[in-house]
């Protein structure tokens, strides 16, 4: 057993393809498939449950990706703490960002960083606040731009505030209010409204904005991306509660879209988030880009 076996392995059971994996590890099929089958055969037991279709981790397989991630990312933890005694970063950086992240140009941050530090391989990786904030905790990701209602702290991991912000209304552009110098939450409640799936943090920031009003508000379309709901509201199907700093540049570009300032609107803040337990050196490196100093 090696390592690229174990690489191999964990690339599957993530993608639940051979070919998705092959391609993410950059080799053959036939390659990954072999090293694979090898590997069942010296264990003994059937990693994955395979048909023409689809490909599921057995119980065995579970255990086993288990041990290999950490497995992968102390080997990685060594790589990377060998170059740091040298002064030079390497090793991995997987990044978690919200779609609505507007505290940082994360494509900018990303170039100053692979210019300082060349030799870091950095991944990125979009989803819900709560989820990154796990994936952070389970040692998937090492750090992440999050988004969460105001007052709330990301749990379990070490954490900055980078920004605080308000929810502009954000309405067609010939709706009622489009113009309007602002409004409460009350007057719009009878809206017909467009936001994210229920029980993520970004829902949960209108929600809870309502509920504290003792209002009742009617959401008729979920979506978990940025421009489904924008379009959805320019072709006036429904309006919206968004950060203003996200949204902002976006409705500025576009004429079918106006905001309105909310009096008892959302707030939300946005955090940088990273594992508490030990930050390796290209984690570091990045909070060092970012001007962030971690506890000792």
């Amino acid at each position: 057993m090696d390592l690229q076996q174990m690489r191999y392995v964990v690339a599957v059971a993530e993608t639940r393809n051979f070919t998705r994996a092959a391609e993410r590890c950059f080799v053959v099929q036939s390659a990954l498939s072999h090293r694979i089958a090898g590997l069942e055969r010296e264990l003994g037991v059937r990693l994955f449950a395979r048909s023409s279709r689809r490909v599921e981790l057995t119980s065995a397989g579970e255990a086993f990706v288990a041990a290999a991630r950490d497995c992968l990312a102390a080997a990685d933890r060594a790589v990377a703490d060998a170059a740091a005694a040298t002064g030079v970063v390497r090793g991995r950086l997987a990044v978690g960002v919200i779609v609505t992240t507007a505290a940082v140009d994360v494509p900018e941050l990303l170039q100053r960083y692979r210019a300082r530090h060349p030799d870091v391989q950095v991944v990125l990786r979009s989803g819900r606040s709560d989820q990154l904030a796990a994936a952070i905790r389970e040692g998937e990701l090492d750090i992440a731009f999050l988004g969460l209602p105001e007052g709330e702290d990301p749990p379990g991991v070490a954490s900055v505030a980078l920004a605080h912000d308000a929810h502009v209304l954000v309405v067609p552009a010939g709706h009622r209010l489009a113009g309007a110098s602002r409004v409460a939450l009350r007057e719009i409640a009878g809206e017909t409204f467009v936001d994210f799936v229920a029980g993520t943090p970004a829902r949960a920031q209108s929600d809870r904005a309502f509920a504290a009003a003792g209002l009742v508000r009617d959401v008729a379309y979920e979506a978990g991306i940025v421009e489904l709901i924008t379009g959805l509201i320019a072709r006036g199907l429904g309006v919206a509660l968004l950060p203003s700093a996200f949204i902002r540049p976006l409705a500025g570009a576009d004429p079918h879209l106006a905001l309105v300032p909310v009096a008892d609107g959302p707030r939300r803040t946005e955090y940088l988030a990273w594992s508490r337990f030990n930050p390796g050196p290209a984690t570091r490196a990045m909070l060092d880009v970012l001007g962030v100093r971690p506890p000792a």
